[in-house]
């Protein structure tokens, strides 16, 4: 018999899958979808445990060495920042994300973020709430065609908004070091292997890149004072990636016009954050992938991998680590 703790419990439907299994027990620590992480919780029961499924939690090396049955962790997401891949595959332990299941999601959700900014959506929408009707003070309203958007990551995410972008009769140029220029060149899209030289021609930069030691802050006080006064920053992919503190105050003072933010470093954000007051920036709750069909098929995706690697057939491309399993190629 296979223990598996779950975090939150998925989709009825992936849950489903689990049920229908006699070689695996299933111990859910909350059935409710939101929340903070629950490290403690996960602590308290992981000892025995075979798998376990994580959203937000942390798994460092102090966690699994209380953990000695643990082969296996699935990812409820794609983002494996939090994390310690070292210390897991030090111990034989596997690490699976949910690839290509929250894709089209923070792709539409990174595009509702320039459609937003460039309509001044919130401002107008608290205008007409509040009897003031139209706001005659402020920047002006956008469209999004002919705008010239960095596409910052071209991963699976990064290739979805370029396409979303490009039919919105944007010019997309792409930055990323492990896609050739040629690659790039061929999908239809501006080559752009140098960032700084590419943030000056920038009218929106959009961040798709992992979080690691070679991103994070990357978008610090140099980066900003290289894009246009009038451009806008999109971040969809993780808070680590941005010096918030450089960002409020490139925004407070004129460096950069606007941002769409859908992750923080902090989240929830303390009360002072200085985002939080600022009014050319729009700030959602890290939901991009949260919409009920995404949710779906992450949830599926996230307990297959669990399922598929007790069967001895899990495919490498859904994991971290596919050194674990005797494959050098992993996550794409």
């Amino acid at each position: 018999m296979h223990k598996l703790v779950f975090c939150r419990a998925l989709h009825p439907e992936a849950m489903a899958l689990l049920e229908a299994r006699e070689d695996v027990s299933v111990t859910v620590l909350t059935h409710e979808f939101r929340g903070p992480p629950l490290q403690k919780e996960l602590a308290a029961h992981i000892r025995d445990a075979f798998g376990i499924m994580v959203g937000l939690e942390r798994v460092h090396e102090d966690l699994l060495a209380t953990a000695q049955r643990l082969r296996v962790i699935s990812r409820f997401g794609v983002g494996f920042d939090a994390i310690d891949i070292p210390a897991c595959s030090k111990r034989g332990v596997l690490v699976s994300v949910a690839n290509g299941a929250n894709d089209l999601s923070v792709a539409e959700h990174t595009l509702m973020l320039m459609l937003m900014l460039a309509r001044r959506a919130v401002e107008y929408d608290n205008s007409v709430r509040a009897g003031t009707w139209m706001i005659q003070t402020g920047r002006r309203m956008h469209e999004l065609a002919g705008k010239r958007v960095l596409v910052v990551g071209y991963g699976r995410i990064g290739t979805r908004v370029a396409r979303l972008c490009a039919a919105f009769g944007m010019q997309v140029m792409v930055t990323d070091p492990a896609f050739p220029t040629p690659r790039i060149a061929a999908d239809g899209y501006i080559p752009a292997p140098d960032l700084w030289a590419a943030l000056p021609e920038a009218d929106i930069v959009t961040l798709h890149a992992p979080l690691d030691c070679t991103t994070r802050g990357m978008v610090n006080a140099d980066f900003l004072e290289r894009m246009k006064a009038t451009a806008w920053l999109i971040n969809t992919a993780r808070g680590g990636l941005v010096d918030e503190a450089a960002l409020a105050g490139a925004l407070a003072g004129g460096i950069i016009e606007a941002a769409g933010i859908d992750v923080l470093v902090r989240e929830p954000p303390m009360a002072d954050n200085p985002l939080l007051k600022l009014p050319n920036v729009v700030l959602s709750p890290h939901n991009a992938a949260a919409p009920l069909e995404c949710y779906a098929k992450m949830s599926h995706r996230a307990v297959m991998n669990l399922l598929d690697f007790i069967d001895g057939r899990l495919d490498p491309g859904y994991t971290v680590n596919p050194e674990v399993l005797g494959h050098p190629e992993g996550v794409g």
